[in-house]
């Protein structure tokens, strides 16, 4: 155990990022976000700690990067090979050697000061994301029909245990112990669950359930974990525009513009996209309207980078309907439609070779 006297004081915000760009693009943003808020409390501080593959996303960046390299992962994600086990063993790690802890999910940005994350962070409580549901409410899903039964013998669970959702996962040195209960479920419970997706966060549930307060924090940040391809668009437009001076003062206000709305047109003006679609063969008009979103002129200009976003999920959901792909002769012969022509303007030839690379590159 590590000596009372080296335990570090401060606050740390952690970040667990490898793979694909797109994670260390989403971390680099949250990491932004928390940093412009933390201009709200000022005569407070907290460090910032990335474990990631990757140090380069990071180099601008007032962080302290820990090389997480392809063995170690592997060996945090033993013995079954599970990838979110790294999220428990990382925090644990850091908890080892801190007085508070809080693990954060890279798709998250934050809408007041980190430290006010921390504030719920408390003796004998573990901050999540947010409750769910009551695990009785999932008779159906594979983690009830196969583990319900088993820890209910065991005094684990029951149906009254709340399901969490573990975007944020924030602790106290003392309580650290909560976290090798949580790994020793998985380690145990990953065969019987079939490797279900959601195992980490229910596991964690399970080691919490009756030994713990449970808070939450869903007024503090925001979590993107549903229309990721939207919010992924603005974070690349913030990018392209900062990524060369994140910390700058128009760089870390620019984070507040990127908001929690889903960039749809006004009311009134969907209202107007589907009169004029009327004249529209009834098969096409869902995806032109669709299409029409995607042209809409936001006036900020972070929603404004979505656009494309809507014309890719206006082809998906036109093969969904249609239960097959839609051919590119099919695709121009919707595009020339005559009123489509004049809704669309001169963006028309740039949804169509938009849609058609994406096709092809697919």
């Amino acid at each position: 155990m590590t000596p009372p006297n080296k335990i570090q004081p401060r606050p740390q915000l952690i970040y667990l990022v490898f793979g694909a760009e797109t994670y260390h693009q989403e971390a680099v943003f949250s990491i932004a976000s928390a940093l412009a808020c933390l201009r709200d409390t000022p005569d407070q501080a907290l460090d910032i700690q990335v474990f990631s593959d990757n140090p380069e996303p990071y180099r601008l960046l007032p962080v302290h990067v820990r090389p997480l390299d392809e063995a170690t992962r592997k060996a945090w994600s033993q013995p079954h090979g599970y990838h979110f086990r790294t999220k428990h063993v990382a925090l644990r790690a850091v908890l080892e050697e801190s007085q508070q802890a809080l693990l954060i999910d890279t798709d998250t940005f934050f809408h007041c000061s980190p430290l006010k994350l921390f504030e719920r962070v408390k003796p004998g409580t573990v901050l999540c994301n947010a409750f769910n549901q009551r695990y009785g409410a999932y008779t159906g899903s594979e983690l009830h029909k196969s583990l319900a039964h088993i820890l209910a013998e065991r005094g684990l669970a029951d149906d009254e245990m709340p399901l969490l959702n573990s975007g944020v996962i924030g602790l106290m040195h003392e309580d650290r112990e909560l976290l090798d209960r949580s790994i020793a479920l998985m380690d145990e419970l990953y065969p019987l669950a079939r490797g279900a997706y959601t195992l980490e966060e229910f596991c964690l549930g399970v080691a919490a359930y009756r030994k713990m307060e449970v808070a939450e924090c869903t007024d503090l940040i925001h979590h993107y974990w549903s229309r990721k391809q939207l919010f992924r668009a603005k974070i690349r437009a913030w990018l392209r525009k900062h990524s060369d001076a994140p910390l700058t003062a128009e760089a870390l206000d620019d984070t507040r513009r990127v908001t929690t709305r889903l960039p749809r047109p006004p009311r009134w003006q969907r209202l107007f996209y589907r009169s004029m679609t009327l004249s529209v063969p009834l098969q096409q008009r869902q995806f032109i309207r669709e299409i029409l979103y995607g042209c809409y002129q936001h006036s900020n200009e972070f929603d404004r980078a979505c656009c494309e976003v809507w014309w890719d999920k206006a082809r998906e959901n036109a093969e969904q309907r249609l239960k097959q792909p839609l051919q590119q002769q099919q695709l121009a012969s919707w595009l020339d439609h005559w009123m489509v022509k004049q809704l669309l303007g001169c963006r028309r030839e740039a949804i169509y070779q938009h849609l058609s690379q994406q096709k092809s590159g697919a």
